[in-house]
């Protein structure tokens, strides 16, 4: 028996052909290094065995990794990991990445791979629907999307059937493309800040614009922002689209007074305790009732 938790578990691709014609949509070259999360059954690495030069497969299943190593011994362009992928080193070369990832962990793979000292060129993502419309900002911005964007172009290259897989999901899934901007939107050292004012608008308790905006700007300044990124001030945060966020930021860094940098400062920081705080909280509600 298995011995991957449950939640872990996949729903696996069944058609070859189908595999193909995602690869075909994918910008992958025949000399590119591929990483898979989760290679399962090997369905996706039988492709890309036939695709590129060099197959960095991590599985977390130690009985399936197993499988595969028989199976691709003959194979030295083939690389098979028993690991978890959350705390897997990734290559630190230019590298990209395909892979049908348990639905379960999406965010945390999205979130390992675009945090990561070195990012993919490129990810390929088989996921639920309604997570890569998340990361996407569709149809309303997310702050998970307005922190990804200004280093990730992302789009949604494929539909699937729910029938395409086995077991069949309950879900819509589609194959998410995370495709890394050069040169980024915002300036390596504005990066963090970047993060700290948009994470200060989208947990401000009131959330309009005006709201959001009281405490740093000015009623001249914010009816100025308002006028140059053409926002309606009683708009919510995830209302404007991400160019407005852009452009708010880049009116905020040329306004804004030493005190207004210092109320939004550390802003994702104290989002993060916060969250994690709930998710303790949560596992011991949960370890209780069990």
């Amino acid at each position: 028996m298995s011995a991957t938790p449950l939640r872990y578990s996949q729903n696996f691709l069944c058609d070859p052909r189908l595999v193909q014609h995602l690869l075909a949509l994918a910008n992958i070259e025949p000399d590119a290094t591929v990483v898979e999360i989760g290679p399962g059954k090997g369905i996706i690495t039988d492709e890309l065995a036939h695709h590129c030069r060099n197959i960095i497969a991590v599985e977390k299943d130690r009985a399936l990794a197993e499988r595969l190593r028989c199976r691709y011994v003959a194979l030295p362009h083939i690389a098979i990991h028993v690991a978890d992928f959350l705390t897997f080193p990734l290559p630190e070369t230019p590298y990209k990445v395909f892979a049908n990832i348990p639905f379960s962990i999406t965010h945390d793979i999205v979130t390992r791979l675009t945090s990561a000292a070195y990012p993919p060129d490129d990810a390929y993502l088989i996921m639920q629907r309604e997570a890569a419309e998340k990361f996407c900002g569709i149809p309303r911005e997310s702050l998970y999307a307005v922190l990804l964007k200004p280093w990730f172009d992302l789009d949604i290259l494929y539909h699937f059937r729910r029938n395409d897989f086995h077991p069949v999901p309950r879900v819509d899934v589609v194959m998410l493309r995370l495709r890394k901007r050069g040169p980024p939107l915002i300036a390596a050292h504005e990066r963090q800040l970047f993060r700290d004012f948009a994470a200060y608008g989208f947990v401000t308790r009131q959330p309009t614009i005006t709201h959001i905006l009281r405490g740093i700007l000015t009623h001249r300044q914010r009816q100025q922002a308002s006028k140059l990124c053409a926002i309606d001030l009683a708009a919510t945060p995830s209302a404007i689209s991400f160019p407005q966020w852009l452009q708010l930021f880049h009116y905020f860094m040329h306004v804004a007074s030493p005190h207004a940098r210092q109320v939004i400062s550390g802003s994702e920081q104290r989002l993060r305790h916060h969250q994690a705080d709930l998710h303790k909280i949560h596992r011991t509600r949960v370890g209780r009732k069990a």
